[in-house]
């Protein structure tokens, strides 16, 4: 094998592994500013399973360009599983899934604006409240 066929090898290999690289980044959960979310319960609250938190009904957000990445470091579940899982809470215990925000940009305005609101994003702006960075 000559230098140049093992040199095309080794690049292929890596061009193809940039995609999986820039798809997993940071996920970073976030609050509303008067909300007090340990981050322990972050997985609990996704599942349905944590519904108020200090007095405070929760309001979760998913965000799409996120989901799977936050689906798989944080709630340990694929996006069957979790489809599942609010299928059964909806029939069982009357509770909606969380909105589904398209962006960033949607998910960090919804908490603002939401007291009670949790959601996920890539970056988290100053000015919001950061509860974990998985």
């Amino acid at each position: 094998m000559t230098v140049f066929s093992q040199l095309s090898r080794t690049l292929l290999a890596l061009a193809l592994s940039l995609p999986a690289l820039a798809m997993a980044g940071d996920v970073i959960v976030i609050s509303h500013s008067s909300l007090n979310m340990p981050a322990g319960d972050i997985r609990d609250a996704y599942i349905g399973e944590k519904q108020i938190e200090g007095g405070t009904k929760l309001v979760i957000f998913d965000n799409a360009a996120l989901q799977k990445d936050f689906l798989d470091k944080v709630v340990q579940v694929d996006s069957a599983k979790y489809s599942s899982i609010w299928t059964k809470k909806g029939f069982r215990e009357g509770l909606n899934p969380p909105a589904v925000k398209a962006t960033d940009a949607e998910v960090i305005a919804a908490v603002k604006s939401t007291p009670g609101a949790v959601g996920y994003v890539s970056k988290a702006p100053a000015d919001v409240k950061v509860v974990k960075k998985f």
